[in-house]
């Protein structure tokens, strides 16, 4: 066992089991491949179960997950062993990668064969593959935790208050009377409704809590810390290697972005989650991660190419236009909430109502584009026209609406813009030519808007090229996508620029940053009129995506995005000041509520408890630059060369 000291305190390399070396990776090994062996095997007998598991030597739906976790397991510990070809997978010589990669597959396949237990009434159901899965995957976890692991010599947890075992007892007892009947009595009529619509929430409360102390429980056996070690020089690889590498890298990543979105139902989808979270802390862990961004860092160009080359080629790799239409909606989120990146995560800026200036540019792009429904209906301007004449409408709107609030700080500022957000929606539901002025149609909106036609290529009709067919949706998904490079090459420029580092003075402490010289409001103005034009821009291609606009598109909160909610917990989520994160945020919480339909009406209660759990685990939000990570994180980072999108953030901002 060793010891090593980091700003954290004194962590150790130890197994959490006391097996044998040679055991513990002959366990860890075997049982990934196992679990990747289940995968040819019948997992239950009825195609009753989705996804139809029922066939040998063909792999479907979660046995997929299964086969992936499985590889990755013993990949992992062979390349911990030292194996001659796999050390690159591991170049941090940390035993966690393993471990994670382990429980990853665990979670697959144990919540396979549940969820086959659940819907098909009892384990019965279950054939050898489902067995075997579960057995392989436990395995393999064993054997990670005989792994010299790096671990926190001690954790510290404090009590929990005896007011939450109260309250355990006390939703058991209320769920037990309110579902009998007898506990209604004590409950007024006017509000029984809300109890007994419910239920679920007298459960889910007290399993929250149980579920709290067991994870401490956990904590405290397993221990499982990170000790940052440098890592070692690799190998020197001609130029044209390293750029294929990258190229592989994003290939594989568009392969399993388009797993994650063509899942035809909430099982594989929540699989999907469970191997992908776990997979991306096992490569974190074993260091692969930090061998990447070195690649990159050096190949910045062929980088970003091969990124946007890898969102091209998605519709290509699509045989439902439904998929695509999800992938556009997602660039389209996406670049607005990287628009309000600029406002919040650069700047500190705190808006609440960013929604409204999508809402702006997508009125006035779909008021002069020729639809028969708007007032101006025998103008219909060129698409470019269009989109320029929405960016400029956001950016006034911007102006206008900052330059009166914008000497607000905090909440104040917060409030202020919320009831922006508000007054547009109403504002668009009033000017119906009834309760005002004749502009927007009302709640009806502006309808059949047409469809973009650049230089004798019509966006609406599907396009064959050779052996290659792009519909609709993938035409607009390529054109969404060069709006997004456009943001994305505003961001990086101006984040970088003078102006940027103004904001982040500005951010990190106004006062201090005005007695400097800087014009703190001329900055925030700035920032507040950029971040306008990008929504503003993103929102004219947006009205002709959709081909209608209305009031209701546009909220603070709501099932379905976008609303100004969804983009503010986008940017939090996905990593404040960066250009990766709010496009990482975006896809996942707009696929979330898309894959798993019950949670469209818990989406704020399901954000919640997502931002509690990132604050703390993850402050700086799923990806973070080395900045970010010193800002929140005490620890000795290794020395390495800043990514691009390695952009400073404040905490709380």
């Amino acid at each position: 066992m060793t010891e090593t000291t980091t700003h954290e305190g004194i962590h150790e390399t130890s197994p959490v089991l006391p097996l044998p070396a040679h055991l513990a990776l002959g366990a860890a090994v075997g049982g990934g491949v196992l679990a990747a062996a289940s995968a040819a095997m019948s997992w239950t007998w009825t195609p009753d179960f989705p996804g139809d598991l029922t066939y040998y030597g063909s792999p479907a739906g979660l046995q997929w997950l299964a086969l992936a976790g499985g590889v990755l397991t013993a990949l992992l510990a062979l390349a911990h062993r030292g194996l001659k070809g796999l050390r690159w997978l591991n170049p941090s010589g940390s035993a966690n990668g393993v471990l994670f990669a382990a429980l990853g597959t665990l979670a697959v396949c144990w919540y396979a064969a549940g969820s086959i237990a659940v819907e098909l009434d009892g384990l019965v159901n279950l054939d050898p593959g489902g067995w075997l899965a579960a057995v392989g995957s436990l395995l393999a976890v064993l054997g990670a935790l005989g792994l010299p692991l790096d671990r926190r010599r001690a954790v510290r947890h404090a009590e929990l208050h005896w007011g939450l075992y109260a309250v355990l007892v006390v939703s058991a007892v209320l769920r037990q009377g309110l579902g009998q009947g007898w506990a209604l009595h004590a409950v007024p009529p006017g509000i029984r409704p809300l109890f007994t619509g419910n239920l679920w929430f007298f459960v889910a409360l007290p399993a929250a809590i149980a579920a709290l102390r067991l994870w401490r429980l956990l904590d405290g056996w397993l221990r499982i810390g990170r000790i940052e070690r440098p890592l070692p020089a690799a190998r020197p690889l001609p130029g044209w290697a390293e750029i294929l590498v990258v190229t592989a890298v994003f290939a594989v990543g568009l392969g399993v972005v388009e797993f994650g979105i063509s899942t035809e139902y909430g099982e594989l989808f929540i699989g999907f989650l469970l191997l992908t979270g776990f997979g991306t802390a096992a490569l974190l862990a074993s260091g692969a991660v930090g061998r990447l961004r070195e690649l990159t860092s050096r190949h910045r160009a062929v980088t970003t190419g091969a990124a946007f080359a890898a969102a091209g080629a998605f519709p290509f790799t699509q045989s439902s236009e439904t998929y695509v239409l999800i992938g556009t909606n997602i660039l389209i989120f996406a670049t607005v909430a990287l628009g309000l990146n600029v406002v919040v995560g650069l700047a500190g800026l705190l808006d609440l109502g960013y929604v409204a200036f999508l809402g702006v540019g997508a009125y006035a792009a779909a008021l002069v584009s020729g639809s028969k429904f708007s007032v101006f209906r025998d103008l219909h301007l060129p698409f470019p026209v269009a989109v320029l004449i929405g960016a400029l409408a956001a950016l006034v709107f911007g102006v206008v609406i900052g330059a009166p609030t914008l000497r607000l700080r905090g909440d104040y500022l917060a409030i202020v813009t919320l009831g922006f957000g508000e007054i547009f929606r109403i504002a668009m539901n009033n000017l119906d030519g009834r309760s005002g002025p004749s502009l927007t149609n009302g709640p009806n909106g502006i309808a059949a808007i047409p469809d973009v036609s650049l230089f004798g290529f019509d966006f609406g009709e599907a396009h064959d090229f050779g052996a290659l067919h792009l519909g609709k949706n993938g035409n607009y998904l390529l054109l969404m996508l060069v709006a997004t490079a456009v943001v994305v090459t505003v961001f990086a420029r101006v984040a970088n620029s003078r102006i940027g580092r103004a904001w982040v003075a500005i951010r990190e402490d106004e006062t201090a940053a005005e007695a400097m010289g800087i014009n703190g409001f001329r900055v925030k103005l700035i920032a507040f009129a950029l971040g306008a034009t990008l929504a503003g821009l993103a929102g004219a291609v947006q009205a002709h995506v959709s081909g209608a606009v209305s009031p209701d598109q546009y909220l603070f909160t709501g099932p379905t995005p976008p609303n100004s909610a969804f983009l503010l917990a986008a940017v939090i989520l996905g990593g404040m000041g960066t250009i990766s994160g709010p496009l990482v945020g975006a896809a996942l919480l707009f696929l979330i509520p898309a894959k798993l339909e019950f949670l469209q009406s818990y989406q704020l209660l399901a954000f919640g408890l997502a931002l509690i759990l990132l604050m703390r685990f993850r402050p700086e939000g799923l990806i973070a630059g080395r900045r970010q990570q010193l800002e929140f994180h005490e620890v000795q980072l290794p020395a390495q060369a800043a990514p691009a999108d390695d952009v400073p953030t404040k905490a709380g901002a």
